[in-house]
């Protein structure tokens, strides 16, 4: 390995020991400087062909970025080994569908007793765009990292991936019943309009192309590849993150609003440990082994909340607050991710 490669394996790795770190740096960095961020939302490639008539933003072109990386990462002989287990990957899926919308149906009954309706309705639309994304593609490393059942969670990953843009629409219009007022009315309007073409040409087509490219890649090229795929990965994230929260952070933290914030922190943690409790439940009722149960845990507690937050930043920005419910959980789901892995896994199995 050459020195330069070897310098970018060794930062590559650094990047990601500390990712967790770098995201609330990020996001701190957001709320003290916005300017960088809202410039880097406001860049349009779309203009430079205007005969076109398309709409390129910078973050949805990161986001595809992303989502090719992580499908340059899908071994294919992984993928054929779900033939062999058809049965447990659609129950994942189904699981990841359903559950997180009675979470928030019941939350949504809950906080009738709070005393201030449009919070309420804020945190509805975040819950609704973090239980519409498909399962998150870093719930693999969390897996792999607990010696759970690898195959089964990129399936997870990837079929929640190709139903997103069936799936995301029926979660947000689910939710849009259950709101009030001009919330429910954004919520039908971004399930009715162009949210299904976003996820099919900025989610699913990226995806699709990276696990293409990886099936015809030499093996020999991905490995010298790997750690740049793997820096990029991680560089690409930070900026998305720093650039959505732009929009948020700045006004929140110049108006904290504690009990706000802080009933949202007690929605949001419930939301994602529910996740990772009916993960180890479904795991139980259809009797899988420890490996399979590792799977469904991070894969019902974990969604995607990258593209949750371009989602929320271009169709809901005049409700700049929804976007922190879904900052909340992309944070969270890793520090959950890291408790269940030490002390639930480890004492457990």
């Amino acid at each position: 390995m050459h020195s330069p490669v070897k310098w970018l394996a060794r930062l590559a790795e650094f990047v990601h020991h500390y990712l967790l770190w770098l995201l609330i740096g990020s996001y701190t960095v957001a709320a003290v400087l916005p300017y960088p961020g809202l410039w880097l939302r406001s860049v349009d490639f779309g203009n430079w062909f205007p005969d076109w008539q398309i709409h390129l933003s910078l973050p949805s072109i990161l986001l595809s970025a992303l989502l090719f990386n992580a499908g340059l990462g899908v071994l294919p002989q992984r993928l054929w080994q779900l033939v062999h287990r058809p049965f447990i990957l659609l129950v994942g899926v189904l699981a990841n569908l359903i559950l997180p919308v009675a979470f928030i149906l019941g939350t949504a009954t809950t906080m009738q007793l709070w005393h201030n309706p449009r919070e309420v309705q804020e945190i509805l639309v975040g819950l609704a765009l973090i239980a519409s994304m498909p399962i998150a593609g870093s719930s693999t490393a969390w897996v792999q990292n607990a010696d759970g059942d690898l195959a089964l969670s990129i399936g997870l990953v990837i079929f929640s991936t190709c139903l997103s843009p069936i799936t995301t629409p029926l979660v947000l219009h689910a939710v849009g019943w259950m709101a009030d007022g001009q919330y429910a009315t954004a919520l039908h309007e971004l399930a009715s309009g162009g949210i299904s073409g976003f996820l099919a040409i900025y989610v699913l087509l990226p995806s699709i192309l990276g696990i293409g490219t990886r099936m015809i890649l030499n093996a020999g090229w991905f490995h010298h590849l790997r750690p740049i795929l793997k820096l990029g990965s991680s560089i690409v994230l930070l900026i998305l993150c720093y650039a959505n929260a732009a929009l948020a952070l700045p006004q929140t933290v110049a108006r904290p609003d504690w009990d706000y914030l802080a009933i949202m922190l007690v929605i949001v943690l419930a939301m994602c440990g529910t996740g990772f409790v009916m993960g180890a439940v479904v795991g139980r009722v259809f009797r899988v082994d420890s490996a399979q149960r590792s799977s469904l845990m991070f894969g019902l507690g974990m969604n995607n909340n990258g593209t949750g937050l371009v989602v929320a930043a271009g169709a809901l920005a005049q409700f700049p607050a929804v976007m922190v419910p879904v900052i909340f959980y992309n944070l969270i789901q890793h520090f959950v991710a890291a408790f269940v892995d030490r002390y639930w896994l480890k004492t457990n199995d």
